[in-house]
């Protein structure tokens, strides 16, 4: 597997202007993958940085990955780790994610349901492009 970087955006599930911009890097041994939203007048200025997770598959238990906190934002904690944990799980390898992600100009605020469709297109495209970089172990359930 190549190393490689991949930007992108895709809009934030239920919100009318705000993006969730992706930087996805694979290397011969690890994963990074770095998430942050924005709307269209704060796509220039900076965002406070939010929780960044290591997570690792685990040999003795691979429907477990192992995980880390290296630095910890409450309001993105969970996800960051749920995130991480799934990516390692599917690839088998290392991974790294950052997330300063605010679901504050979704539809309804930020509800449960709000993140997790956000999860699920974080994770759908995520594997996309690790599918084509040949990243992913198998195919996802």
């Amino acid at each position: 597997m190549a190393s490689e970087t991949v930007q992108l955006s895709i809009p934030l599930p239920r919100s009318l202007d705000t993006r969730i911009y992706m930087r996805l890097s694979t290397k011969a041994k690890a994963i990074m993958l770095f998430l942050s939203t924005a709307t269209q007048d704060e796509v220039a200025s900076p965002t406070p940085m939010g929780s960044f997770v290591y997570a690792l598959p685990n040999r003795l238990d691979p429907g477990q990955p192992l995980s880390t906190t290296l630095y910890s934002s409450e309001s993105t904690l969970e996800f960051t780790a749920r995130l991480a944990k799934l990516l390692a799980r599917r690839t088998g390898l290392p991974v790294y994610v950052t997330n300063s992600m605010s679901f504050a100009n979704a539809g309804m605020g930020g509800t449960v349901e709000e993140e997790m469709e956000a999860f699920k297109c974080i994770v759908q495209v995520a594997l996309e492009r690790l599918q084509k970089a040949g990243a992913v172990k198998a195919p996802p359930a």
